[in-house]
């Protein structure tokens, strides 16, 4: 269950400019997130995730990270972990980037930016409808038994 009061403190702790790129980049998520999967803060980023009573039997105890978005502190870092377990949607995120004529700042686990301006934000919308819940399920479980 999303703890709306720890999502409304973490965007209300964010400086002005920070809070409008998080909330436009969080609305895509939010527009294009399949079912099933909750909002929370965790680690001090918002984290859209698997709730345990969904699937407990995690790697760490913790629910299953499916997207995050985070403001560090010289930028705002977008996880899209599907791309990490799925070439084609890696592909596709450099694709689109290179379609937008944007440039794609990536580190090992993040897509890095400064705006939501920064990012083809049709292509992240993509990108988060793209795998069902217990798709993603069915993912993790799998890379585990690797």
């Amino acid at each position: 269950m999303a703890d709306k009061t720890a999502i409304a403190s973490f965007l209300a702790s964010l400086p002005d400019e920070r809070r409008k790129e998080v909330e436009r980049v969080r609305k895509t998520i939010r527009r294009h997130l399949p079912a099933g999967y909750e909002e929370a803060i965790t680690k001090n980023m918002l984290v859209y995730q698997v709730p345990l009573s969904v699937y407990p039997d995690t790697a760490n105890g913790q629910p299953l990270w499916y997207v995050a978005l985070a403001s560090q502190k010289s930028y705002l870092s977008l996880h899209l972990v599907p791309v990490y377990a799925d070439k084609k949607l890696a592909r596709q995120l450099q694709d689109g980037f290179r379609a937008a004529k944007k440039k794609l700042d990536m580190g090992k686990g993040c897509v890095r930016f400064q705006t939501a301006d920064d990012l083809p934000l049709d292509v992240i919308g993509e990108i988060v409808a793209s795998t069902p819940r217990d798709r993603w399920i069915a993912i993790a479980q799998a890379w585990r038994k690797r």
